[in-house]
């Protein structure tokens, strides 16, 4: 039986794409701010700071969701997860649009935050669990197409919303009808994921064996649903009989948990650490810098999210064919030329105006579009694959908990110190805001050496085998098999 044979593959899409709306939440929640901070900065009144806090608070709450991800998605199971956050997402978005502090948009903003973080977490665990491994690059890819999907529309959604809009107006109630605009996909994902199957893995792990199989019978063919609850059984077998001898895992000692950890963390804080969220969150704000015209660089930034969209597509194909470290090592150093072009036409831009600054922004934004399709089908979709794949079963939620807190403690920083350096006068004076880019092609470089001396290839690596394959490169083995174990397997 071919490998296409062996399971449903329109059964296995069609669950992770309901999955996967929790991404585009988390796309268009997060770029929601980039078309609305200019008027949000003027009915508050904000400085640099301000506006720094305003869009990086989010990343709070990311932290916090991220964290709590693992023993959320434990306790109550992953189907019940992606649920919290899609209600989370939608007090939000209503909380963030009618608010009339600034204390409490930065509240609503929070709990979305949360919500984010919960569902970058539990969406690409869930797809992880329920793909073959011969298409989970692919079926985990949706997410991030759907987190890129989000951040077009709503890039879309604001240039419609402040085109031909007297400032007064996008001031007033502009940025309320944005953020507003949330609820409609919130609502459609706390109806659709009602009928998506929990985890086969998370029933196995609560003892309902019959549930993970008649999961298993639904995406899989002959006789592989049998063989794959084996596989899970198996490889839970250490943990089960530890609980049953009333000892918790102690991951303090565990040095195969915190070499797999290291990797995932500097995977999650490297992709952001490219500047990427520059380009989602500031960019109306410095193509707006650089012409002078703010419906201009609003219309700009939807070809961001755009070609993205392509990227993204490309890398989902592209990830269980080429593999996971080539598809990162050529999008670092791709990324990196993007960022060198951007910096370029930025510093070109000083002293410009009318239609030679906008002329200039165009080739400002050609630099951040070379960025923006490198980074899309390597990092964009092969640090959330890899992130989702690279622990082994008995250390999945928190070792994924612990990659993606990781990944929103740099999105947290590099949201925060961006409006600052940008805003700096010295910087300013003397590098017309291209320091920032300098900065972040240095960490694509990073990430090239990072990838290249300790990231081994996972393509086609079940989760089973992952923890033998991830201590491939260093000297530490994979924790034996005790005793009892192997005589319980005869």
């Amino acid at each position: 039986m071919t490998p296409q044979g062996r399971y449903n593959i329109k059964y296995v899409l069609l669950i992770c794409a309901v999955s996967a709306l929790g991404g585009l939440l988390f796309g268009y929640d997060t770029a929601v701010i980039s078309g609305a901070i200019g008027p949000i900065k003027s009915y508050f009144g904000l400085d640099a700071a301000g506006v720094g806090w305003a869009v990086s608070n989010v990343a709070i709450g990311c932290i916090v969701g991220a964290f709590a991800a693992g023993t959320i998605a434990g306790r109550l199971g992953r189907k019940k997860a992606l649920l919290l956050a899609a209600l989370l997402f939608t007090v939000s978005a209503i909380g963030s649009a009618l608010v009339e502090t600034f204390s409490w948009f930065i509240v609503y903003r929070l709990i979305g935050g949360v919500a984010v973080g919960l569902a970058s977490a539990v969406s690409p665990m869930y797809m992880s669990e329920v793909s073959p491994k011969d298409m989970r690059g692919r079926a985990i890819g949706m997410q991030n197409f759907a987190i890129v999907f989000g951040q077009v529309a709503i890039f879309t959604i604001n240039y419609l919303i402040a085109k031909g809009a007297s400032e007064a107006w996008l001031v007033d109630m502009g940025w309320r009808v944005m953020l507003g605009s949330e609820v409609i996909p919130c609502l459609l994902f706390c109806l659709v994921v009602m009928f998506i199957p929990e985890s086969p893995r998370w029933n196995v792990m609560q003892g309902n064996d019959a549930a993970a199989l008649a999961t298993l019978r639904r995406i899989y063919n002959g006789p592989y649903p049998e063989k794959v609850l084996k596989e899970i059984k198996d490889s839970l077998k250490q943990r089960q009989l530890e609980q049953r001898q009333k000892r918790k895992l102690d991951y303090r000692n565990d040095k195969a948990f915190w070499f797999i950890a290291f990797v995932g963390c500097m995977i999650a804080i490297l992709q952001q650490a490219t500047g990427v969220n520059v380009m989602m969150y500031f960019a109306p704000v410095v193509l707006e810098q650089a012409t002078g015209n703010n419906e201009a660089a609003l219309f700009m930034t939807i070809w961001i999210g755009v070609v993205q969209l392509i990227g993204t597509s490309i890398g989902a194909f592209l990830m269980d064919r080429v593999g996971r470290v080539p598809l990162l090592r050529i999008g670092a150093i791709g990324s990196a030329a993007g960022l060198l072009m951007t910096s370029y036409f930025l510093y070109q831009a000083a002293g410009l105006a009318g239609s030679e600054a906008v002329r200039n922004g165009y080739f400002i934004l050609s630099g951040m579009l070379l960025f923006m399709l490198f980074f899309a089908f390597s990092w964009a979709v092969g640090a959330w694959v890899v992130v989702s794949e690279i622990f082994p079963n008995r250390m999945r939620s928190e070792g994924m908990s612990l990659a993606i807190a990781a990944m929103w403690v740099s999105n947290f920083i590099i949201g925060l110190g961006f409006p600052l350096m940008n805003g700096n006068t010295f910087l300013l004076e003397h590098f017309h805001g291209a320091f920032p880019m300098w900065l972040f092609a240095g960490c694509c470089v990073l990430a090239y050496f990072f990838v290249t001396r300790f990231l081994p290839e996972t393509k086609g690596v079940t989760l089973e085998q992952m923890e033998e394959t991830m201590l491939s490169k260093t000297r530490l083995e994979a924790k034996e098999v005790p005793v009892e174990m192997a005589r319980a397997n005869g």
